[in-house]
């Protein structure tokens, strides 16, 4: 068992709401649909991960979502808490906060890697217990996973654009600028658009609610 707190940070996957981007090319539902099937493989990852607690920051409101209530039914194995603050580096930097009220170092995912596996985020886990921080690197120029041994490394998000091409490197950079050693990941594709469903199915499982979800696209 790692002594580390695996963070999730995701919005209920609301019809209109949920990967905008996406439903730009499928549609509102098509894209809530992908998006519940994409929560749902990464919450199995995290549950199946050897880590000491396990945290959801959540927005959104289940009742409305795809898959609410099969969402509601996998959270009972984590720890809930509502995503606060105005901006989406603010919600991070404030999710960080609470999910380190245990002590632990966080390690941080998003609801975008649904080919993450139990085993990759204990290798992540045992990255981060080997140095300040860890980062792993999106193909799209941000990043899918940050761990911190402590909170207030993560408040340089506020420092750093989100959603922009060069958002991983300016991460890094605030990290190290900071004074935290970092420690570099591998680096993942993840959903952001239809030109992104391929690249992200090949790495999931054929039986993954993912695969299943984009069968076809």
């Amino acid at each position: 068992m790692l002594a580390v707190t695996v963070l999730v940070v995701a919005k209920a996957p609301v019809p209109g709401l949920a990967k905008t981007r996406l439903a730009a090319g499928l549609g509102a539902d098509v894209a809530a649909d992908i998006a519940a099937a994409a929560l749902l493989d990464t919450l199995d990852a995290v549950a199946a991960a050897p880590v000491a607690q396990r945290v959801v920051a959540l927005t959104g409101d289940l009742n409305d979502a795809r898959r609410g209530r099969e969402i509601a039914d996998r959270l009972g194995d984590f720890t809930v808490v509502a995503q606060r603050g105005d901006g989406f580096a603010e919600r991070l930097v404030q999710a960080h906060t609470d999910a380190a009220r245990s002590g632990l170092p966080v390690l941080q995912i998003g609801m975008d890697t649904p080919q993450v596996s139990a085993d990759l985020l204990a290798d992540c886990g045992r990255a981060l217990l080997g140095a300040d921080a860890v980062l792993g690197m999106a193909c799209d120029g941000g990043w899918w996973v940050l761990g911190v041994h402590d909170a207030a490394a993560a408040a340089c998000l506020r420092t750093v654009p989100m959603s922009h091409p060069d958002t991983g490197e300016l991460t890094l950079a605030a990290l190290r600028r900071n004074g935290f050693t970092v420690a570099l990941l591998s680096e993942l594709a993840d959903v952001d658009t239809v030109a992104d469903i391929g690249a992200v199915r090949r790495a999931c499982a054929p039986d993954s609610r993912f695969s299943c979800a984009t069968e076809g696209m």
